[in-house]
């Protein structure tokens, strides 16, 4: 194996995937999903339809132990509803703090993980899909270009100088990540972002919103909105 992608499912991970199939190859890309104590499994659904799709091999993992303790609204033991708002309009009541869908340090643990898996099956490189968006007002501040450079720098020490992590998209914004998936013929139809587990994406969580915007910015219908993700 070359590349390891960190793989939930969404947007921004598939189109990592798409980026390191066509720089290595299906048979040199191993994905790896995670499980974290999520309230529904349509992420790990969806990944299991687009790792069949590119023919890449998929791996999970269950670290929904770590994250027992946290109230953070996308849990499953969490009390707190999942906010129907922009993040912009959620970070005006945060004090600074990253919104309430920002799982502890979630992307460190993941990374952490997946290095000692990727080393394991000889890869190179980790993948993963932060951008801009993410990171802007501190909503998740474990997608930041800083945390990106830290965590990259650790892994590489770590590794014995075997191992870097990459997150293509850290300096663009969603907009722009659904432009490089379009160029790539990214399966988008078969991804899922919403945060709530129905039938259909609600449409009005903070990610929904973020991807139907980002979609539309590129003159194109999110295919999730259409029923295109089940």
């Amino acid at each position: 194996m070359k590349a390891l992608v960190l793989f939930s499912g969404g947007v921004d991970s598939t189109t990592c995937l798409g980026m390191a199939v066509e720089k290595y190859g299906a048979d040199e890309v191993l994905a790896l999903s995670v499980y974290y104590g999520q309230k529904h499994n349509k992420e790990i659904k969806a990944a299991e339809k687009i790792a069949a799709y590119y023919g890449v091999r998929l791996q999970t993992l269950d670290l929904s132990l770590i994250f027992a303790d946290s109230d953070c609204s996308l849990l499953s033991g969490s009390k707190n509803e999942i906010p129907k708002e922009s993040y912009a309009e959620q970070l005006a009541h945060t004090n600074g703090k990253p919104v309430s869908t920002y799982v502890p340090f979630r992307n460190g643990l993941f990374i952490a993980s997946a290095a000692s898996i990727a080393l394991s099956n000889g890869c190179e490189v980790i993948y993963y899909g932060a951008h801009s968006d993410d990171a802007a007002g501190n909503a998740y501040p474990d997608c930041s270009d800083e945390f990106n450079e830290a965590i990259n720098r650790a892994v590489y020490l770590g590794s014995g100088n075997q191992l870097k992590v990459k997150a293509p998209f850290v300096k663009l914004t969603k907009a722009q990540v659904v432009k490089k998936g379009l160029e790539l013929k990214v399966p988008y139809e078969l991804s899922w972002s919403c945060y709530e587990g129905g039938e259909h994406p609600c449409g009005v969580c903070g990610t929904c919103r973020d991807r139907a915007a980002a979609f539309k910015e590129n003159g194109v219908a999110d295919p999730a909105l259409k029923g295109g993700s089940q």
